[in-house]
């Protein structure tokens, strides 16, 4: 395996970058690619988190693979954080106490019980977690793919000073 030094990844981060500047779609319709692959990013379902962020740009036709790639906002650095944070504000907006859940675990009847209750409080948390963070993600990400894109357009119809 090779080591990367500094010039090599400068390059592959301006790669990345060109090839996001290069991306098909009016700014609204990469604005709802990546609000779908944030809020389908809320999700603790791995696997389909990209299947669901594709299926929802779809439907509200926004670019799919910014979709995609959006899903990343929940990574392995950030699953614990995030998923607590949906599993807590699921427990706020049904009420109860984090301890109720975790009570009778001496049974098996205890054990499907407590799946139920956190499922059903993660789920519903994610849910409100990821239609805020993908309306925000929305309204925050349109004016900056349009800054982008104007710049991009600027640099492209500058004459080229030849000597």
């Amino acid at each position: 395996m090779r080591k990367m030094t500094h010039p090599q990844w400068r390059r592959q981060l301006r790669y990345l970058y060109l090839r996001f500047l290069r991306l098909q779609g009016t700014p609204e319709q990469l604005a709802r690619g990546l609000a779908s692959g944030v809020f389908s990013g809320c999700f603790p379902l791995f696997g389909f988190q990209i299947i669901i962020g594709v299926a929802v740009a779809t439907g509200l036709r926004g670019n799919r693979i910014m979709a995609a790639a959006a899903t990343w906002v929940s990574n392995p650095f950030t699953y614990v954080p995030i998923f607590a944070f949906n599993y807590q504000v699921g427990l706020w907006l049904l009420g109860g106490s984090a301890t109720e859940a975790f009570q009778d675990l001496d049974s098996l009847r205890g054990w499907m019980d407590m799946g139920t209750e956190v499922s059903v409080r993660l789920m519903l948390g994610s849910t409100v977690v990821g239609l805020v963070a993908g309306v925000l993600s929305y309204f925050g990400g349109l004016p900056l793919i349009r800054r982008m894109r104007s710049r991009q357009l600027a640099r492209q119809s500058r004459p080229i000073d030849r000597p």
